[in-house]
């Protein structure tokens, strides 16, 4: 019987997603959306269709944040970390600190002490990355200067929980007496617990992952390297949830350590189907969770909570995006975005009704405002784009686009992009006799270049699900012409790892860029202004007096010894000191090297290069 109920209630989850999220998708609300409304639908309190048991579901759904948390701390590297450093401690901790300092403010009115007030307003601070994150990515606004933002605050968030949970146990009401009856440990205890655990993740993590994930490669089985990767996952949140603290948290602080790790890149891939699949049983689950019978008895007090959260968040968030200086347009679609409670409050409230810090009373209807906040959010996302947005001038982004049904690869390359880089790339193969692939993931893009009629498919080349099925295995050429720089190296890497003997061509921003995409693996680098302006540079020099070959020889050696250069700044580009130092020695060698080369070709008779001789 329990097999079946099982099966039962598996089938339940699934037909409600399949009948809510396209009907959601279809009016343009969001997949998200429809997962909560299909939750609270067949939740307890409404249809009653998955039991009264939700807590164990909600349970094993966190399993999709505690995978999110850790791919999250997969992208941390250090050199994201300081690129972001103002928008992550600026904006993201006067976030913090403001919310929760005005939230305190409200909260001390209506409780006893300020030790639940203070609990509250840093519960209450959180917004919540499983949905805005998905949210902002089937919107395409991940790589704007709002979904940037937005990442900022709730990357610093999700750090800002570390502290929170070690200072919980500090704020307890209750005597010291009251915790052996739950052989739990005194406040001070607990907070040492928390950072011991953090820090042994951090030193093991070190030391013991690459050895393991090494042996692992090295029996270039892909099913060894998924397990692999899941049991690193859950074995981390047990070990949590054996000390009583967030899984969420822990796998947090080992993506983090993996970020520098050879590995990420797979272990990103291999984690992100369970991700998607969990967090969207996440989602009902959260949807399930909302308890209609507390929002029937008092519902103007839960909607004036709820109202009150969202209006205060919103409020602090649009003064910061003025400060930080963002656009009236990525500044509306930053505070709407982040003005809800996060799936962390629901970890916190527990630890917290764990701890005995916070009663059942403020616990059960905060828990109902933060279900409901977030079910809001794609409908404020819908607000915003449809009222807020158009009153800015600004046109709403289309909705998101399923891939397209790829066919094997035609020829002996596939071509990634197809912008005014990549146009160029693929038009002069074509116009030359090779068959290409090309895949582009901007939608309109690929309307427009269709209307042209030019064969271009619509995915996402950083899934190497999608590149098989382009059929990668059979081609000797890869050009990567797109220029969003993290969406290249995680291909190339996930590329290199499994097809190691094709040939990678990359586009390259700049001259850091192009560092960083050779030292992933790629074989030739082309920078997308350098030729242009090199030859600007031959021509300034033709304007300066030099004769026409002295000019060429110079541009020349220059390209010469720049890549002669870049290669050696591949090598250190992850130490940042390395980095410019070798970067000074190469800029001195190289005009030394162009000086001698002009003084010995003084004599030369190079009168043939300029024009008119």
């Amino acid at each position: 019987m329990h097999e079946v109920g099982f099966l039962m209630q598996a089938f339940v989850f699934l037909a409600a997603a399949v009948i809510a999220v396209p009907i959601a998708a279809r009016l343009g609300l969001g997949s998200v959306l429809g997962y909560l409304c299909a939750g609270a639908v067949i939740g307890p309190f409404a249809l009653g269709l998955i039991g009264q048991d939700i807590e164990e579901v909600m349970h094993f759904a966190e399993f999709g944040v505690v995978m999110m948390l850790f791919l999250v701390g997969l992208e941390l590297d250090p050199s994201l970390l300081w690129r972001m450093r103002m928008p992550i401690v600026g904006m993201g901790g006067l976030q913090v600190v403001l919310t929760t300092a005005a939230i305190t403010a409200i909260a001390w009115q209506f409780t006893y002490s300020w030790q639940h007030a203070l609990i509250i307003g840093m519960v209450l601070s959180l917004s919540s990355t499983a949905i805005v994150l998905q949210t902002l990515n089937e919107k395409g606004l991940m790589k704007n200067e709002s979904g940037q933002s937005a990442f900022a605050v709730l990357l610093f968030q999700d750090i800002a929980v570390i502290p929170m949970l070690a200072l919980l146990p500090l704020l307890a009401v209750t005597e010291v007496g009251t915790f052996s009856d739950k052989h739990l440990l005194p406040g001070w205890q607990s907070a040492l617990l928390v950072l011991g655990v953090v820090v042994g993740i951090v030193v093991v993590g070190r030391w013991l992952s690459r050895s393991v994930f090494r042996i692992i490669a090295q029996t270039r089985l892909r099913e060894m390297f998924t397990a692999t990767a899941l049991l690193l996952v859950v074995g981390i949140a047990v070990l949590m949830e054996q000390v009583g603290l967030s899984p969420a948290l822990g796998t947090f602080v080992a993506g983090v350590v993996l970020a520098n790790s050879e590995y990420r890149h797979e272990l990103e891939a291999e984690v992100e189907p369970f991700k998607g699949l969990l967090l969207a049983l996440f989602f009902i689950s959260v949807g399930a969770s909302i308890d209609f019978a507390l929002l029937a008895a008092e519902p103007l007090v839960i909607m004036a909570m709820v109202g009150a959260l969202v209006l205060v968040k919103m409020v602090i968030l649009l003064v910061l995006g003025k400060v930080f200086g963002l656009t009236s347009r990525s500044n509306a679609i930053f505070t709407f975005s982040l003005a809800q409670g996060g799936e962390f409050a629901f970890v916190l409230f527990s630890y917290a009704s764990a701890q005995d810090v916070l009663p059942q009373t403020i616990i059960q209807p905060l828990t109902l405002v933060v279900a409901l906040s977030m079910a809001l959010t794609p409908l404020l996302f819908v607000i915003n784009e449809r009222l807020v947005l158009p009153r800015l001038g600004v046109k709403s982004q289309a909705g998101s686009r399923p891939l397209d049904a790829l066919e094997k690869a035609e020829g002996k390359a596939i071509l990634v992009g197809f912008g005014r880089f990549g146009q160029i790339v693929g038009r002069l193969l074509r116009m030359n006799g090779f068959e290409i692939t090309v895949l582009e993931h901007d939608a309109q893009q690929v309307d427009l270049v269709r209307s042209f009629g030019h064969k271009v498919y619509y995915g996402d080349a950083a899934r190497m699900d999608l590149l098989e099925t382009a059929g990668i295995d059979e081609v000797d050429l890869l050009v990567l012409a797109i220029d969003d720089h993290a969406r290249m190296l995680k291909t190339i890497h996930q590329v290199k790892r499994h097809h190691p003997q094709i040939k990678i061509l990359a586009r390259a921003a700049g001259r850091r860029e192009a560092a960083e995409l050779i030292h992933a693996g790629a074989d030739h680098i082309e920078r997308e202004t350098f030729d242009s302006a090199l030859s600007m540079g031959r021509k300034a020099l033709s304007l300066m007096g030099f004769r026409a070959y002295q000019a060429q020889r110079a541009a020349q050696l220059f390209k010469h010894h720049d890549k002669k250069s870049l290669y050696a700044l591949s090598e250190v580009i992850e130490d940042d000191k390395k980095y410019i130092t070798v970067a000074k020695q190469h800029a001195t060698d190289l005009e030394k090297v162009l000086r001698s080369d002009d003084q010995a070709n003084t004599d030369l008779d190079d009168r043939g290069w300029d024009s008119g001789s």
